[in-house]
């Protein structure tokens, strides 16, 4: 009985094996359409990102709040009134951009069409910034989730944050309809078990048992100098936890900008989806925030702030505020309920960087198309997804996570400035566009409803500009700064790769046909040869079919006897194209060609000079290392030279049947068409 074979080929097939057993099978371009979602299953791609801030805007704006100590948590019911109130605008805001312009492109189109193209970069460049951000952000909240309910794991707690990010990365790899099936069950969990929570709490205190954190116990010691705030001071700290709160209209957007993925009727589908997104965002963020403070959660920025905090303080890790609910509610922290609670939290809070893995390939494809981004970000991938897009991202927000030590509250002060940038200038991109309707419409209905949207997003701009000042005085020194810094590099970037673009078709384009097809006065062939084999008979064939006025065979002398040698197989062949020797006394090759080269064109500056080489074509990659160095180099350098024709003549050194071997496809030969090497093609 033979034992398994396992050949070199086998294992150089394995990646192609992993990929498709990560990604699946490709997907012809005609299946586009059967990626198209239904709204159960939008909710959780587009929605997953402000859904799940509910998690963690409540603990932002305590943190803030608790700066001096307990004295000024009586503020938080009206921060959060003032969130509240801001989702409200921002949802309504971005229906009407969802009607208005449903291709998909979102504040980037709204305010490109409206305002120019250079606000259209100052938003694109602020939502790419904030969609790494969410993904950071998400997946670090998440692990202190997990953290919270496992406090053993949090010596891995960068490991765990960028492995989550590779798996969200190869969900989405596999296509937005596969990932939307994976992500619809934990988001929903998640919001059936943050209802069951509030609404228990609720029974629970209407019967006069309210829950009590665990942490109700502690007293907060204030910071230095911040238990005496008044006045304007006063007023700072309230502004600073309303823009932290903030983070809960994050990801809200996303819906506008991914329209297209909605069945029909596409805008009445992302307009409905982003209404219930508000409603049960708004739900949960309000059920959280009373039931945080009616059981008295205490919660600083540092363990040691709490007196009579068991154990070590120094670095220890303090139960989110989720956590502390969940445990008060259902009855301690080591509940089946308590588990859930944090199971399905951590699973959305990791998940809702699912919003950014679909809005951010979304938003560079159409940046991309517009020449602002390369053009391979517009490139659909196996499974029709926006692979370059979504690897881009992972990469980015996988190298923040591991810079600040997938820390929260680091990370959050570099969020959420984006976001407003994109609210502010679409609200008044919207405004412009409604300005322009009625300009030109005479339909009295159709007046009253631009007259209507007109002042919802006149509101939504006004709102939105004066968060965005106060998130920028608030958070700037805190961190933020280097966010505005990355947007504003990337407005650079991204305004130097469309002038590039732009200049690339100003020179390649076609003024008269008919003088840039004149032919050259002559071609002078050149063989480049090495050794008298068969590659170089095939270059020598190939160049006298394309009759040239010229041609010669080229060849560097670098050892005396090889040259000899060659120079004697030459006559021997009685090969009738000349062999002319260059000399390399120091042993160059590329340096002797291409002088040689350019010394033809200097003699005659209206002639082309077209070089064949001979190239081996390899079976493996790796076999790619020893062959065909020479050849690489001396075509770069050959690229360069006006008036020269580089021509590489393939020899398919995996071509040729080997009967010492089995039967088998050689990598890309099903691409290529070819048979299984070592049958003949009509078996």
């Amino acid at each position: 009985m033979g034992g398994l074979r396992l050949t070199l080929a086998d294992v150089l097939n394995v990646p192609q094996v992993i990929k498709r057993l990560v990604i699946g099978r490709a997907m012809r371009s005609e299946e586009l359409g059967e990626t198209l979602l239904p709204k159960r299953l939008a909710l959780p791609i587009f929605a997953s990102d402000p859904l799940s801030s509910v998690a963690y805007a409540t603990q932002e704006i305590l943190l803030v709040l608790t700066v001096g100590g307990t004295a000024f948590l009586y503020l938080a019911p009206w921060v959060a009134a003032g969130v509240v109130a801001l989702m409200a605008v921002v949802v309504l805001s971005y229906r009407q951009v969802v009607h208005a312009y449903p291709s998909g492109g979102g504040s980037y189109e709204v305010v490109s069409t409206n305002l120019g193209a250079n606000p259209g970069l100052v938003v694109a460049a602020s939502l790419l910034v904030d969609y790494v951000m969410t993904v950071a952000v998400s997946v670090a909240s998440g692990v202190d989730n997990i953290i919270s309910a496992l406090p053993r794991l949090a010596d891995y707690r960068v490991a765990l944050a960028v492995g989550f990010v590779a798996v969200l990365t190869a969900m989405n790899l596999r296509g937005v309809r596969e990932s939307g099936n994976a992500f619809a069950a934990p988001t929903y969990l998640f919001i059936g078990g943050i209802v069951l929570m509030v609404a228990t709490g609720l029974v629970r205190i209407a019967f006069g048992h309210g829950p009590v954190a665990a942490s109700a116990v502690y007293g907060i010691v204030p910071q230095e100098g911040k238990d005496t705030l008044a006045g304007l001071g006063l007023l700072m700290l309230g502004l600073r936890a309303f823009a932290s709160g903030c983070t809960a209209l994050t990801g809200v957007e996303a819906i506008s900008n991914g329209v297209p993925a909605f069945r029909r009727p596409k805008s009445r589908n992302a307009a409905t989806t982003m209404s219930v997104m508000g409603i049960t965002a708004v739900v949960m963020f309000v059920g959280i925030t009373a039931l945080a403070l009616t059981a008295k959660v205490h919660i600083t920025d540092d363990a040691c702030r709490l007196t009579g905090f068991p154990g070590q303080c120094s670095g220890a890790p303090e139960q989110t505020v989720i956590a502390q609910l969940a445990a008060s509610v259902f009855g301690g922290d080591h509940s089946v309920l308590f588990y859930y609670i944090q199971t399905v939290t951590a699973l959305v809070l990791i998940l809702a960087a699912n919003t950014a893995f679909n809005g951010f390939p979304l938003l560079a494809s159409i940046l991309a198309e517009h020449s602002y981004l390369p053009r391979q970000m517009h490139t659909r991938g196996d499974r029709l997804a926006f692979s370059n897009g979504i690897i881009a991202l992972a990469v980015v927000a996988g190298g923040l996570l591991w810079l600040y030590g997938a820390n929260v509250t680091s990370l959050i002060h570099l969020y959420i400035l984006g976001v407003f940038t994109s609210f502010t200038l679409s609200q008044i991109g919207m405004v412009r566009h409604w300005n322009g309707t009625l300009a030109t419409e005479t339909d009295p209905g159709v007046r009253r409803a631009a007259h209507r949207s007109r002042v919802i997003n006149g509101f939504g701009a006004c709102v939105t500009a004066l968060v965005l000042v106060i998130v920028l005085i608030t958070k700037f020194t805190q961190g933020a700064w280097l966010a505005v810094v990355a947007a504003v590099l990337l407005f650079l970037m991204m305004r130097g790769i469309k002038r590039h673009y732009r200049a690339v078709a100003e020179e390649l384009a076609v003024d008269d046909p008919r003088a840039e097809s004149v032919r050259p006065a002559r071609v002078h062939g050149i063989v480049l040869v090495s050794k008298l084999h068969k590659p170089t008979l095939r270059a020598l064939g190939y160049a006298q079919a394309f009759r040239p006025d010229t041609l010669e065979a080229l060849t560097v002398s670098v050892e005396k006897e090889s040259t000899e040698t060659l120079k004697a197989l030459w006559g021997t062949y009685e090969i009738r194209v000349p062999l002319k020797v260059l000399d390399s006394p120091y042993r160059e090759i590329t340096k002797p060609i291409v002088a040689y080269v350019r010394s033809i064109r200097r003699t005659s500056p209206r002639d082309i000079v077209a070089v064949f080489i001979p190239e081996y074509v390899v079976g493996h990659w790796w076999e790619q290392v020893l062959h065909n160095q020479s050849a690489l180099w001396l075509k770069s350098r050959l690229l360069f030279t006006p008036g020269v024709m580089v021509i590489s003549v393939p020899w398919q050194l995996s071509s040729a049947p080997r009967a010492d071997h089995p039967a088998r496809r050689a990598p890309g030969s099903v691409r290529r068409g070819e048979p299984a090497r070592g049958r003949s093609s009509h078996e």
